[in-house]
């Protein structure tokens, strides 16, 4: 049996129980910081210290209790990184956010998360034709000056947004709404094996999670979480990419849009933005400049997260 004596795989443990959720993981942190009363706990210690119900509360006991659960982590280990907000190497811009994972599976290069400037970049599943077009000529410059992508791997802009990173030897990290036994969409299958090899893929679902629904909204936190600023390319009035410029603006990050067309419905959210307060960007050189007025005030705050 897996003997979990550091609290990182304590956390790993209950973080895979099937009824664990955030707001209940950050209760347990806050009684038990260093989780060693973890195991000592019995259903009715959960019931009483944080009101759950006495089914989920046999459940959790259960669960931390199953040595199937804990061999699925051993063999994870051997897989894939993990790394926790215990650890040294968790990527100090998720530290800063309300709700930050407090598990991330990686596949991949895990050296990309020190990389800066990081700019997520979202937009609609369905694009335009000229989409890619509009994309490359805005994207393609900062790829080749070091800058880190980091999308979604979603059909669409986020797949576009990927593709033009490995295409021009660059850098770019995939946040899944998955684990990565479930690689979704399923069209983009050569992409994640690409990712993989090369590049980064991150998520916080066990690897045998299959998507659902409610996971794509809670993975935009960490996009945009991940980088400076956010950079929505296509998105209609009510887009789930706005979801991610939501999460953007609560994180303290910039948020850019191109325009388009008015023509056409795919730049109608991006147009709602701009009237908002997003920046305009028309080409690589509006990214860049507002980047130079804020590297230094970035490098502080990493410095400063750092030191602490």
């Amino acid at each position: 049996m897996l003997r979990l004596t550091k609290k990182k795989w304590r956390l790993v443990h209950l973080h895979r129980s099937s009824v664990m959720t955030r707001p209940l993981l950050r209760k347990i942190i806050a009684l038990d910081t260093e989780l060693e009363n973890l195991y000592r706990f019995k259903p009715h210690d959960f019931v009483n210290y944080f009101s759950l119900p006495s089914q989920r509360a046999n459940q959790l006991f259960s669960d931390l209790h199953d040595s199937t659960i804990i061999e699925s982590i051993k063999n994870d280990r051997e897989l894939y990184h993990i790394t926790t907000v215990f650890d040294s190497d968790y990527p100090l811009a998720l530290r800063t956010i309300n709700d930050p994972p407090y598990v991330l599976y990686l596949y991949g290069n895990s050296k990309l998360f020190l990389q800066m400037p990081a700019l997520s970049i979202v937009g609609t599943r369905n694009p335009t034709f000229e989409a890619r077009q509009k994309m490359a000529p805005i994207i393609v410059p900062l790829i080749k000056m070091g800058w880190t992508i980091v999308s979604g791997m979603a059909s669409g802009i986020d797949g576009i947004a990927h593709q033009l990173a490995i295409e021009n030897n660059g850098r770019t990290i995939a946040v899944l709404g998955s684990g990565f036994s479930y690689i979704y969409p399923r069209h983009h299958e050569n992409l994640f094996f690409q990712l993989a090899t090369t590049q980064l893929i991150v998520s916080e679902y066990p690897p045998s999670t299959p998507p659902k629904r409610y996971h794509f909204p809670e993975r935009n936190r960490i996009i945009s979480g991940l980088s400076y600023g956010t950079l929505v390319v296509e998105a209609q009035e009510k887009s789930g990419s706005l979801i991610t410029v939501d999460q953007a603006l609560d994180q303290g990050r910039e948020v850019y849009a191109i325009p388009g067309s008015p023509l056409q419905k795919q730049t109608k959210g991006c147009h709602k933005l701009i009237q908002d307060g997003a920046k305009l960007v028309q080409s690589a050189y509006d990214l860049v400049e507002d980047w130079e007025n804020q590297k230094l005030k970035w490098s502080r705050f990493l410095s400063e997260l750092t030191e602490k």
